[in-house]
């Protein structure tokens, strides 16, 4: 299998017509009203390539991502809606910053520094992502907005103490640049007056193939990690060991199909989780930035690799895709129509010492930086 390669002029039109290439070009426009008439902006970040991602301030999400196939032809890689109003009537995370605590924490309790903490329910007896209200229902304040080589849009949220049942207030800020290399970085920060927990990601749901062709079984998926944390049972809550990935269904050492052992009956984890729900266990602490994950679409040729220096990766498959959300044209989404890579701390990692910790304190910076780099793979099946 050959490397990735850039891509280089390709059209903004679903066609291969000729094309110059431009300097990056950054536009912000109105997205629509919340219900209680908030507006919400989108930002359309362009590389000199075509390749567009666009940046919704609801929740600081992507909310489309067209990405060229070995032809030059461009597809929208990202699953969502056309408009807010989708995002609005169904919270189900499509591109959106996650937090203050991304992933779940068991009964939604936490001691920090001798002082036991309750938090908002909205998955059953545990905490997800957040809370009842996180980080992706909120309208973000659109901050700066640049044109030129590497297009960006920098949004800012202020938690405020309290929330959700977290202590202390949190400014956190979401920067989204895209380079004419190809690459989109993601780039969270937080900083807090209180001590308090921080766990930031991002929870797009990718199909390589583009949005609404179908199932991502067939795509190759990689992931450099030799462990998981497995659960207990199906509310996904680890039990706090680590265990090794080979002979499992959960090697992705080497790259295989996602679908090629989603249906082993013997594994009660993948029963638990309808599918792979899962966090890998990549390092045992924060390293330099390195590759987390790749998949490859061999069909079209698309090549994702992603980039953090988070211990964990959290790889969903789509498993509660159920054929109930029309998405954009109008398309159905079912079961495995996409996959979502999550670089963050260890599921309740508050709960379990062993996994590190998630405390930020005043004076310090949370930072976690995703970068999804895409290319092509000539050598893949046409």
């Amino acid at each position: 299998m050959k490397p990735a390669a850039v891509i280089g002029c390709i059209a903004m039109t679903a066609t291969l017509l000729p094309c110059v290439a431009m300097a990056g070009e950054a536009t912000q426009t109105s997205f629509g009203h919340t219900t209680d008439g908030q507006d919400v902006q989108i930002v359309t970040l362009t590389n000199s390539h075509g390749m567009r991602a666009r940046v919704m301030s609801y929740g600081a999400s992507l909310q489309s991502l067209l990405v060229p196939d070995r032809n030059g032809k461009l597809a929208d890689v990202v699953i969502g809606y056309d408009s807010l109003q989708g995002y609005l009537d169904r919270r189900q995370y499509f591109g959106a910053t996650v937090g203050r605590y991304a992933n779940r924490i068991a009964h939604g309790k936490f001691t920090l520094d001798g002082k036991t903490y309750s938090l908002t329910l909205n998955d059953g007896a545990n905490s997800l992502h957040g809370g009842i209200k996180g980080f992706d229902q909120q309208v973000w304040k659109v901050l700066d907005v640049k044109s030129g080589p590497t297009p960006s849009v920098t949004m800012e949220y202020v938690s405020p103490d309290g929330d959700q049942g977290y202590p202390g207030a949190v400014t956190v800020k979401a920067t989204y640049a895209l380079s004419d290399e190809n690459q989109l970085k993601i780039s969270y920060q937080a900083t807090t007056d209180k001590p308090t927990l921080v766990n930031l990601s991002n929870h797009t749901y990718w199909n390589l193939g583009g949005e609404g062709s179908g199932s991502v079984m067939d795509q190759e998926m990689t992931i450099p990690g030799n462990s998981i944390t497995p659960v207990s049972d199906a509310a996904a809550i680890p039990t706090g060991d680590i265990t090794q990935v080979a002979n499992t269904p959960y090697d992705f050492r080497v790259a295989k199909p996602i679908g090629r052992d989603i249906r082993d009956g013997a594994s009660q984890q993948l029963l638990f989780g309808h599918g792979y729900d899962m966090n890998w266990v990549i390092s045992r602490k924060e390293v330099e930035s390195r590759v987390v994950a790749r998949v490859e679409d061999p069909r079209s040729g698309r090549v994702m690799t992603v980039w953090s220096t988070k211990p964990g990766l959290q790889f969903y498959s789509g498993n509660f895709l159920d054929g109930t959300t029309v998405g954009k044209d109008h398309h159905i989404y079912r079961q495995g129509d996409a996959f979502v890579l999550e670089p963050q701390l260890f599921p309740d990692t508050p709960n379990h010492p062993d996994f590190g910790s998630a405390r930020l304190a005043p004076g310090e910076t949370y930072k976690n930086v995703i970068v999804y780099r895409f290319g092509i793979d000539n050598a893949a099946k046409k």
